[in-house]
């Protein structure tokens, strides 16, 4: 499996390219940043992210793409960037036919580093550890897109099987086993059984149908069957 991880932004777009299987050491293929100009015109910075990842996807032709899914932050400028860079991402891939996958910050750092809160030197530090790097590799942006990648290639099999178990539970004339009724808080006798018509009740000596019939001995009933 060969994942292009994505780190989303518009001045600095993490790009990592990582082979390899769930359980097995991994490989890192390449690594890089695409940068835009701050003074650039939006539209033309957009572009270059555009450029930058078709060439990567060109250059090493991916068989999936991860992006780290936009979160909500204090600064709305940030976020909006970030999340127009992460539709560029997901635009060339779709373009091209390649599944996209997406993957919160707190999913990458529990899958790498084994904690939700780690910061971007843990995250760093474990990326080098796990693709046998001498060095973390720089700037931070480009360690986050080949986590994003470690991610998606260990959370793939599982998710594969969790869609695949939706897939066949919603396949047309899929049918749920039956669940045989039982009233709550009445417990059910085993080996009982029921009498169509009848109430469920049973008498002193067990026997269906026998609703109203007191069960309890010397006690006095009247014409009507019922107790005095």
């Amino acid at each position: 499996m060969r994942v292009l991880g994505i780190d989303p932004g518009l001045t600095r777009c993490g790009v990592g390219v990582v082979e390899g299987v769930a359980g097995r050491p991994l490989t890192m293929v390449g690594v890089g940043v695409v940068r835009t100009p701050t003074d650039a015109d939006l539209g033309d910075r957009l572009v270059a992210v555009e450029r930058g990842i078709e060439q990567w996807l060109d250059e090493h032709s991916p068989g999936f793409v991860a992006v780290e899914r936009v979160f909500a932050q204090h600064n709305v400028r940030t976020v909006m960037g970030t999340a127009q860079a992460s539709a560029v991402a997901m635009l060339c891939a779709a373009r091209r036919g390649i599944p996209v996958a997406l993957h919160t910050p707190s999913e990458v750092k529990a899958a790498v580093t084994g904690s939700g809160r780690a910061d971007k030197a843990q995250v760093g530090a474990m990326v080098t550890r796990l693709l046998r790097l001498d060095a973390p590799p720089r700037p931070a942006d480009a360690a986050d897109a080949l986590a994003l990648a470690i991610c998606h290639i260990w959370r793939a099999p599982a998710q594969n099987r969790l869609q695949q178990a939706v897939a066949a539970h919603r396949a047309p004339g899929t049918r749920r086993a039956a669940v045989p009724s039982r009233t709550p808080g009445v417990p059910r006798t085993p080996g009982s059984s029921r009498t169509p018509g009848s109430s469920g009740a049973t008498g002193a000596a067990g026997v269906p149908g026998a609703a109203g019939v007191s069960s309890v001995p010397g006690t006095p009933r009247t014409s009507k069957g019922r107790t005095a």
